[in-house]
């Protein structure tokens, strides 16, 4: 045989491998990311482990995959059954109003709006007095509120499968966490030299601190809530510290909808008071949080605009479901400071400049 036509057979071949290896991958790339990504931002506590558990690295993978089934598995399993349990609630809520109509007087409490109350009372005698109209306002109202509370529930359920397989992953690839690590800086030398061995140390660094940011400041927003729920008395303050905690990771308005369905349930049982006190304490307690605390933490490795955590939260759900509320900001900070690195190093004024930057910050 030809032995140009040979190695043109081999390349073939190989081409055809690394194709049937790249699709057999695709459906697994979000969470094999994902997983990756928590095996950096865990790797202290799973080395800490390995000392305790003599080097036994099955042994440390184990226990880090269980105590990541009791953080992560357990509250989203908690929290997707009140979610599916609510919309039953309130589907039983609203079904006799649907049957039998509203009542002919309005609330005492609707009245007592300023400005807007007696108009709302108006309206609510019309509705009231035509069943036909009462049902195509319920039915506009319902019938969005129902498909957006399924696909919650959807997501947390999608969420649920995809952590339990990403927990999969992260035993595997902590039992062998040295030969991936060797071989990764093995390959960062041989592509790149010194240049491949600092641009893993900033991937090091970037994932770890957009995770800290997005899981510090999430928790600290539902220890924060958490607080404020006790003190107002509102009901069910686990499932909403919980709610709060996963919520806070989409950004502007996520931990909002929780302290602000909890203040609209304080002021229906008559507590007006103790509504004002929840959202002054969400705007200015748990909304603040976010505000400080998460460009603290995250600009300890990349500095990451806003524009970019919302884009890379509401695109990372698109593509990846739940776990792209990690996975899609953690990406984008992390291609941000691979480019400004590669133009830093491709031009050595860019590299003054990002250097001044971060001595000002």
């Amino acid at each position: 045989m030809n032995p140009g036509h040979k190695q043109l057979i081999q390349i073939a071949l190989v081409a055809l491998l690394l194709v049937g290896c790249i699709a057999v991958l695709l459906p697994f790339t979000g969470t094999l990311l994902f997983a990756i990504v928590i095996c950096v931002t865990t790797l202290p506590i799973r080395n800490r482990l390995l000392t305790l558990c003599r080097g036994r690295s099955s042994l440390a993978a184990l226990l880090v995959s269980m105590l990541l089934l009791l953080l992560l598995v357990a509250p989203m399993a908690l929290l997707s059954g009140s979610l599916a349990d609510g919309i039953e609630i309130a589907i039983r809520y609203f079904k006799p109003l649907m049957e039998r109509g509203l009542p002919a007087e309005p609330p005492a409490w609707l009245l007592s709006l300023p400005i807007a109350g007696p108009s709302i009372a108006g309206y609510w005698h019309e509705l009231a007095a035509s069943r036909e109209e009462m049902n195509n306002l319920l039915h506009q109202f319902l019938d969005p509120t129902r498909r957006l509370a399924l696909a919650a529930v959807a997501l947390f359920a999608q969420g649920l499968l995809q952590l339990v397989l990403v927990i999969f992953f992260v035993f595997f690839i902590f039992r062998d966490a040295h030969l991936y690590v060797d071989a990764l800086h093995t390959g960062s030398r041989m592509l790149a030299g010194d240049l491949g061995e600092r641009m893993l140390a900033l991937v090091e660094g970037t994932v770890t601190g957009v995770m800290a940011g997005i899981v510090g400041t999430a928790a600290a927003q539902a220890v924060v809530a958490m607080i404020g729920f006790l003190i107002a008395g509102v009901p069910g303050v686990v499932i909403l510290t919980l709610a709060t905690f996963f919520f806070s990771m989409i950004p502007v308005v996520g931990a909002t909808l929780i302290w602000l369905g909890a203040a609209v349930w304080l002021y229906n049982e008559g507590q007006t008071g103790w509504a004002i006190f929840m959202v002054l304490w969400g705007m200015f307690g748990i909304s603040s949080v976010d505000n400080f605390l998460k460009p603290i933490l995250i600009s300890r490795t990349a500095s990451l605009p806003l524009l970019l955590i919302v884009v890379g939260v509401f695109g990372g759900v698109l593509v990846f479901g739940f776990i792209g509320l990690f996975l899609g900001p953690t990406l984008l900070a992390l291609g941000q400071v691979l480019i400004r690195e590669w133009l830093a190093h491709a031009n050595p004024k860019v590299l003054v400049s990002t250097g001044s930057e971060n001595a000002t910050r």
